[in-house]
């Protein structure tokens, strides 16, 4: 080979080994991109939304890096979430499954879901309805409600507010226990009450999130697409993309 093009040669492997490893250190300490399989964050986050979470949120863990390798225990530069806050987390179960809920409960808070009202140190979490919603899975219409909920703050008053979706108040989860937060430990829940796998199952689901869990804070949606029509319908993809949904903030 002429030592001009080993030298060339040379040079791009040089450039993309260092372009991999931006993009890994980019990946573990700043942005990492998700996207929503399942309908359990409606209306918050819809299937075929693409979205960055922020890693430094909450400081960094063994999940923080590719793999989970077992260097460390507890967190690096450890920030408590707050709550209201929507994040992506290693379910306890496998330590490896990625989910995506919202924080309601942190550690030494009593939660409770009474006749599908949200109660958190005894104190409900007020909620105004806001009309129906309509989910669509795959091509059956689930007519549900949507309301606005209002998380307590740190002193008990009104802290953040967001959108959920009902179908009943009644069965399921919408009547728990009083479940204790531990210490080191948070209380997640979906935004789609009725059909979300979280804190309220500790028997299968997701129970209770060591903060170790936590991957980072989901922040904005990037890419959203309703994907109805199949792959190789190309002719479909620009009418499929939720344009509105673009850039748009997490609350």
């Amino acid at each position: 080979m002429p030592q001009r093009a080993a030298g060339t040669l040379v040079e791009n492997i040089k450039t993309i080994v260092y372009a991999g490893l931006i993009a890994i250190g980019i990946r573990t300490v700043a942005f990492e991109p998700f996207n929503i399989p399942s309908g359990s964050m409606i209306p918050t986050l819809l299937i075929g939304d693409y979205l960055f979470v922020s890693k430094y949120s909450y400081g960094y863990s063994r999940y923080s890096l590719p793999f989970a390798p077992n260097l460390w225990s507890g967190r690096v530069f450890a920030a408590t979430p707050r709550r209201g806050d929507v994040a992506v987390f290693k379910v306890p179960r496998d330590n490896s499954t990625d989910y995506i809920k919202r924080i309601v409960g942190l550690p030494g808070d009593r939660v409770q879901v009474k006749a599908g009202q949200l109660y958190i140190n005894g104190e409900q979490a007020p909620r105004r309805l806001l009309g129906d919603y309509v989910e669509r899975d795959g091509f059956v219409r689930v007519q549900m409600r949507r309301f606005v909920e209002t998380l307590p703050d740190s002193t008990g008053k009104g802290g953040r507010s967001h959108d959920i979706a009902k179908m009943t108040d009644s069965g399921g989860f919408n009547d728990t226990q009083e479940f204790k937060v531990p210490a080191d430990h948070v209380f997640a829940m979906g935004d789609n009450r009725d059909n979300s796998s979280d804190s309220r199952d500790p028997n299968g689901g997701v129970g209770f999130i060591p903060l170790e869990n936590l991957v980072g804070r989901a922040e904005f949606i990037f890419f959203s697409v309703d994907s109805q029509s199949p792959w190789w319908q190309v002719w479909n993809w620009p009418a499929q993309i939720r344009w509105s949904r673009l850039f748009s903030g997490i609350t």
